[in-house]
């Protein structure tokens, strides 16, 4: 497996990112530690996560995904082996959120006794923050990639302008810059990536390691009614987002190409998404093994240019 440069960062990722953000809240401990050593086993070596995952669980305040990989990071021995990122901004309490240099600098050490680690890969903004200048964010970020405790910084959920004028601060005044973007991208929701983020990240060589790959599980094929809302903690939400006559043109153009090449729906939905223009690696979960083996496969499957048709006709953007 050949892995992929994260923008101009030196990191070298594989082709697809596990996403943490199951850990702890749909994924016990013992199933976590079992898909991520069969994850790094396979030979993949990207794992994404945030502080602030799950603190939507009743009873958590975030950190519990960061506390599983944790452990099992002191349990396998497996640090060497990764590229782990991670992520501060959303809110983990009262004072707790944003981008001020205080907080970060409070946020990271507190991620780190966590992941039971010294160094983060990969440390992100996970949403931006107009209160605070981007100056003095990118200077925090600068303070903790010279003291060792963050390789590379990236961000999570920026508007293209806001994204193109962190870049444009960055060379402004010789700050580090954001190497990747983690934007929402998948087939069901392609045009605010496509339309303004792809360029400009292709235009920076910035890498891009999109979220929501399956569309929160809908690419899968799991949700085809809405008498399948009750299927998962977010089945309600995933059917009234995306359970409508173009949803449906899209997996019954899943169906028909999984079918030709004996594979199942979520494969070919993963296996789109690393065919495009600017991802580097895109982030999916999995909360069993059968699951992971779906996203192995993805990254075998040669789609053909009838298949990228196929799928680029049902899943235009609407307008």
């Amino acid at each position: 497996m050949q892995n992929r440069q994260l923008g101009r960062s030196g990191l070298q990722v594989s082709p697809l990112c596990f996403g943490g953000n199951v850990f702890g809240w749909t994924v016990d401990e013992a199933t976590s530690f079992s898909l991520l050593d069969a994850w790094v086993d396979a030979g993949f070596n990207f794992i994404d996560t945030a502080d602030v995952y799950s603190s939507w669980v009743p009873g958590h305040s975030g950190g519990e995904s960061e506390t599983i990989i944790g452990k099992w990071l002191r349990a396998s021995g497996k640090r060497d082996r990764i590229v782990l990122a991670t992520k501060v901004g959303k809110p983990m309490g009262p004072q707790q959120k944003g981008l001020q240099p205080a907080y970060i600098q409070a946020a990271v050490e507190a991620s780190l006794r966590r992941l039971q680690t010294d160094h983060i890969d990969l440390y992100q903004s996970h949403e931006d923050d107009a209160s605070t200048p981007l100056e003095d964010s990118l200077g925090a970020f600068a303070g903790l990639i010279e003291a060792g405790k963050v390789r590379a910084i990236g961000a999570s959920n920026y508007s293209p302008a806001r994204f193109a004028l962190a870049l444009q601060t960055s060379a402004a005044q010789g700050l580090p810059r954001y190497e990747s973007l983690q934007p929402l991208y998948n087939l069901s929701d392609r045009a605010v990536f496509e339309d303004e983020l792809a360029p400009l990240c292709l235009a920076n060589d910035v890498g891009v390691i999109s979220f929501y790959a399956l569309a929160a599980g809908f690419l899968s094929g799991k949700y085809r009614s809405a008498a399948d809302a009750g299927k998962s903690a977010r089945g309600a939400n995933v059917t009234a987002r995306y359970l409508n006559p173009r949803g449906l043109r899209i997996l019954e153009a899943l169906d028909g190409i999984a079918q030709r090449h004996q594979t199942r729906p979520a494969v070919v939905a993963v296996a789109w998404l690393l065919t495009r223009p600017g991802i580097t690696s895109p982030i999916a979960s999995a909360t069993s093994l059968a699951q992971l083996d779906d996203l192995l496969a993805a990254t075998r499957l040669m789609l053909q240019p009838d298949d990228l048709a196929a799928l680029d006709q049902a899943s235009i953007p609407a307008t």
